[in-house]
């Protein structure tokens, strides 16, 4: 019983922390429009390009940090080889 119960709790506390992209792109829009920029123009649409791209390099520097690169600290392609 108890289990299932922390079970419960940790599966809602897991889906709790998900967005969706359609909520990551209006709380990106609403970033952008609290800068002053209009929906539209092409200001907003570079606003918006921006906020995307530093989520990529986050998550590009995190991968290298965390994980010893793109492939894991392999090495593949990188002119080193373990063999």
């Amino acid at each position: 019983m108890k289990t299932g119960l922390f079970v419960a709790l940790g599966l809602a506390a897991l889906a709790g922390g998900c967005i969706t992209i359609e909520e990551r792109r209006a709380l990106d829009a609403e970033q952008c429009r609290g800068y002053g920029f209009r929906a539209g123009t092409d200001a907003f649409a570079q606003c918006m390009q921006e906020i995307d791209l530093d989520r990529a390099a986050s998550r590009r520097a995190f991968a290298y940090r965390e994980f010893g690169g793109p492939y894991g600290g392999i090495g593949f392609g990188y002119g080193f080889r373990r063999w």
